[in-house]
């Protein structure tokens, strides 16, 4: 009787295994995969959401020049503005963005529009209360890529951003999709980054705080966690130089922060979405460093849908030690979920 328990929990857990990679076991999150969700469609391109001291304004990929975002160009969608009751000014480049879809590719050479695909093709702002706004962009007519983000300030005023996407066409070479984030960050102190950490090769006992130093664009720009070993195939020539171009740092965590006027900004992750973090000294042009992250779907299949969710929030900064602890319980939740 024993050893038939045993195999009946066995197969249990062998069905939602099965089941999960598959992805009917994935949970709808946002409009995407639950049009059931009511929502509105303002007349604005942007939604402001404020909480716990924070303001977000939400912003698709339109200009805009108001008093809300002066001189945000188009293009740029996710976190047009971000400021808390500590420091009024805009965390990132008040022209650009943070937490902004920036590509769609798959590793071969492109047009930059095609690249840069994401700017592009039109969004629609979904509200749906008001601490959650949404951008979705139905299939891009190059990659095919339907998509839906969802920005939610927490009860505490951290970011929570989920990603669903679909692709919709065979259109990836490489039958890999690889998807990549930016946060321009405006004139901070220092433009590095900080994550808990290894040198290539080592243990991960030894792991210890790594600051990310990237001395130009392109050049030691990405940290990979310690047990991805994927390998991406991609053309020699391939334009965007901060996708492939890994340093000499292992993340043994997957989260980070940069600092900006006393603030530390920290973008947290799930450790089964195995994201890879990038970071540009000029990404924003001269002192505007880009804090950005990577997301690579393998072995991808049509019409399957594909999710991440990542949490950001922005704090006062005394130590490295006092941001993991302020972030611990958002890192705890991510883990679980």
């Amino acid at each position: 009787m024993r050893q038939i328990a045993i195999c009946s929990v066995l197969l249990l857990f062998s069905a939602v295994a099965a089941n999960l990679a598959t992805g009917a076991e994935l949970p709808k999150l946002t409009t995407l995969s639950d049009p059931t969700i009511r929502h509105r469609v303002p007349e604005k391109p942007y939604q402001i959401l404020r909480r716990a001291g924070i303001t977000a304004v939400i912003v698709d990929n339109r200009a805009v020049n108001d008093d809300v975002l002066p001189g945000h160009r188009p293009g740029y969608s996710g976190v047009g503005s971000l400021t808390s009751d500590k420091r009024a000014e805009n965390l990132f480049v008040p022209a650009l963005a943070g937490l902004n879809f920036e590509h769609i590719h798959d590793g071969t050479s492109k047009d930059r529009e095609l690249l840069f695909e994401p700017r592009n093709v039109p969004m629609e702002l979904r509200v749906i209360d008001e601490f959650t706004a949404e951008l979705y962009q139905a299939a891009t007519p190059h990659w095919g890529l339907e998509s839906c983000h969802r920005y939610q300030l927490l009860p505490d005023g951290t970011i929570e951003l989920t990603f669903e996407c679909i692709p919709r066409r065979m259109t990836f070479k490489n039958n890999y999709i690889g998807l990549f984030w930016a946060s321009y960050i405006h004139q901070p102190e220092s433009l590095d980054i900080y994550f808990r950490g290894v040198d290539n090769g080592q243990a991960a006992e030894t792991a210890r705080w790594i600051r990310g130093i990237t001395p130009t664009h392109g050049t030691l720009s990405t940290h990979v966690g310690q047990d991805d070993s994927r390998d991406f195939p991609h053309d020699p020539a391939f334009p965007l130089t901060l996708v492939f171009n890994r340093s000499r740092h292992q993340y043994v965590e997957p989260w980070y922060f940069g600092v900006s006027h006393g603030q530390a900004f920290a973008q947290m992750f799930r450790p089964q979405d195995r994201v890879r973090l990038s970071q540009s000294p000029s990404g924003g042009g001269a002192g505007n460093p880009a804090w950005d992250f990577q997301f690579f779907i393998d072995q991808f299949e049509l019409n399957r849908r594909y999710q991440f969710v990542m949490r950001a929030k922005l704090l006062a900064f005394d130590s490295n030690e006092g941001v993991e602890r302020a972030t611990q319980s958002h890192r705890e939740a991510l883990k679980a979920r």
